[in-house]
């Protein structure tokens, strides 16, 4: 894994040295080569508003938490800190120890300008309280917040993306901020080479939002006795060099940026071995996480286009591919990775063509099918709240997306069965999601009975009678419907919890009050109803089962959502499958 992720930067041009690191930068104090202030510009993406991270740039200077606490007194960053730090911006009365950061900073502008003359000017420029005063007003003004970073601009250039100044700071770096190691030199984890190990790893930025430390959390941490071995502590459990922990730790922080999606409690990224030249077409993990209603519907289509390309050797250099992804989240500073796959891009692009076939299934109005749903939507399918969604099952349902071969978790159908339930109790009609991932379910499960048989629209045929159980609760509710209109507290309210799981005990006693319906319907509209639920009970054989299990409740659920929306689908609007004798569409009632 830690292999994969050094080849990944080396492929986006990383080239992690410890002393440096990408950093983003929100503010520049703009002025002239002498040093004479000209104003200050926000950077990055504006229109991103509080989510713009700010400028990257490639290789600022870094100092780790340890490097400042352990290193010389009032230590501060060089080239870009904190405008608390560089302007005071913030401290109306600025504090002696305030202060002393805020001339150590300088201090590195002076001690920086034999080497980099560029940068002469810009401590005078800040030890003027007139400029400084001047610049705090417009940041200000601007909307700058004191713990937001800045950096320089001098003319038209940032002295933050020069290399003139690189080889005075790792001279610096080495005399003044010494990292952590252990004295006696191991065997690197990663080079296989001797070297003294890293004491304290560098941190993984991103995930605050997931459990993590807004200031980063550890991949390699010993803090415990319990998790130390021969009497080795810290990090000299798993030895790496500073140069090994930063050669993997740099590119993880690169994917976060780039390709993390934060999911219920999670995060997940994503790469592939060769770069893809066209990322907005040929990436299939951004189907699982489309935007707006209208990207999502392309995303089967689009998995099914990729896939053919692929197999026609249209695309050959993407079958030889292959694609790594990471499921991470922070607990306590340190890193938890919850899960890890790999596998061949051909495999990707097939298992999410299957996902979302798998996953279609009619809309409730019965005119096409459903957009293909985000993975967000599915999880949410199985729950009340996002909030009960807990990270293994987010790992779960993800491993069944990306890899069509693994049966998905009978938790999923369980609560997904639940929830589909409670929607009908409450007089709603049940998700397209939840019946969609329902049929997921059946289709992937091999011990469920008649599951490769669903179809998105109505499976009048379904060998099945928990299926052909739903259909006939659907038909008795539109029944009394048609025959009584709006009764508040109709049949499936009343009956379909146990009609559901107990459907011998409820059908009979709905078959006989049908009656009582049909007699106040018109002869056609009545001779349609008793049609269509003859041929239901004749694929029933009249043999109703006295109690239905886990799979054949998720057959229960989806026939009564397919007859529903079958029911309501426009008269010119045809399914996508052959016609059958009987059209589960009734007649228009005459008055």
């Amino acid at each position: 894994m830690l292999e994969h992720l050094i080849k990944y930067g080396e492929q986006v041009g990383l080239k992690p040295e410890p002393g440096f690191k990408v950093k983003h930068v929100k503010w520049a104090i703009v002025c002239e080569p002498g040093g004479r202030y000209l104003g200050v510009t926000p950077l990055g993406d504006a229109s991103q508003g509080n989510k713009n991270p700010g400028l990257e740039f490639k290789k600022a200077p870094n100092l780790t938490t340890y490097q400042i606490t352990g290193g010389p007194k009032n230590c501060r960053h060089f080239l870009a800190d904190a405008l608390s730090v560089v302007t005071l911006l913030g401290n109306a009365k600025p504090s002696a120890n305030d202060l002393a950061k805020h001339a150590f900073f300088k201090d590195l502008l002076c001690q920086a300008t034999g080497q980099a003359p560029e940068l002469e000017g810009l401590a005078q420029m800040l030890d003027n309280p007139d400029t400084l005063e001047t610049i705090n007003r417009d940041l200000e003004q601007g909307g700058a917040k004191p713990n937001q970073s800045v950096t320089f601009q001098v003319g038209d250039q940032f002295p933050l993306n020069s290399s003139i100044w690189h080889q005075w700071w790792r001279e610096w770096w080495r005399e003044h901020c010494p990292l952590k190691q252990g004295e006696q030199p191991m065997m690197d984890f990663l080079s296989g080479r001797e070297a003294p190990p890293l004491l304290s790893h560098y941190k993984i930025s991103g995930l605050a939002g997931v459990g993590g430390q807004p200031t980063g959390d550890a991949l390699a941490s010993f803090d415990k006795e319990a998790f130390q071995s021969y009497g080795l502590t810290a990090s000299a459990n798993a030895a790496f060099s500073p140069e090994s922990a930063i050669a993997y730790a740099e590119p993880l922080n690169h994917l976060l940026r780039e390709t993390g999606q934060v999911v219920a409690g999670v995060r997940i990224v994503h790469w592939f071995k060769d770069r893809l030249e066209r990322p907005e077409e040929e990436d299939p993990f951004a189907w699982l996480f489309e935007g707006d209603q209208g990207e999502a519907r392309q995303a089967q289509a689009e998995a099914h286009k990729l896939l053919g390309a692929i197999k026609a050797g249209v695309l050959g250099s993407l079958g030889r591919n292959r694609f790594y992804a990471m499921t991470l989240s922070g607990a306590a500073g340190r890193v938890m990775l919850r899960d890890w796959m790999e596998g061949s891009f051909e495999d990707l692009a097939a298992s999410i063509a299957t996902w979302f076939d798998q996953l279609s299934v009619v809309r409730k109005e019965g005119d096409g099918l459903a957009p293909a749903p985000k993975l967000i939507a599915i999880l949410a399918a199985t729950v009340r709240d996002l909030d009960e969604i807990n990270p293994p099952q987010v790992v779960a349902l993800y491993r069944s997306a990306l890899n069509h071969r693994l049966p998905l978790p009978r938790w999923a159908l369980a609560k997904t069965v639940l929830r589909s339930r409670a929607d009908v109790l409450r007089g709603e009609s049940p998700r397209y999601t939840r019946m969609g991932l329902i049929k997921a379910c059946l289709q992937r499960n091999p011990h469920a009975k008649g599951g490769e048989q669903l179809s998105p629209y109505l499976n009048e045929d379904h060998p099945e009678p928990a299926y052909q159980c739903g259909r006939l609760m659907a038909v008795y509710a539109a029944l009394q419907r048609s025959a009584l209109g709006d009764v508040g507290a109709g049949v499936v309210q009343r009956f379909y919890a146990a009609a559901s799981v107990t459907p011998a005990l409820i059908l009979g006693r709905l078959a006989r009050l049908s009656q009582y319906h049909l007699n106040k319907l018109d002869g056609g509209l009545a001779h349609w109803y008793e049609s269509l639920l003859a041929s239901i009970w004749e694929w029933i054989d009249h043999q109703i089962p006295a109690t239905l299990d886990l799979e054949e409740q998720g057959l229960f659920a989806l026939g009564y959502y397919q007859q529903l929306a079958e029911m309501r689908r426009p008269k010119k609007i045809s399914p996508a499958r052959p016609a059958k004798p009987l059209k589960s569409n009734p007649p228009t009632r005459s008055r």
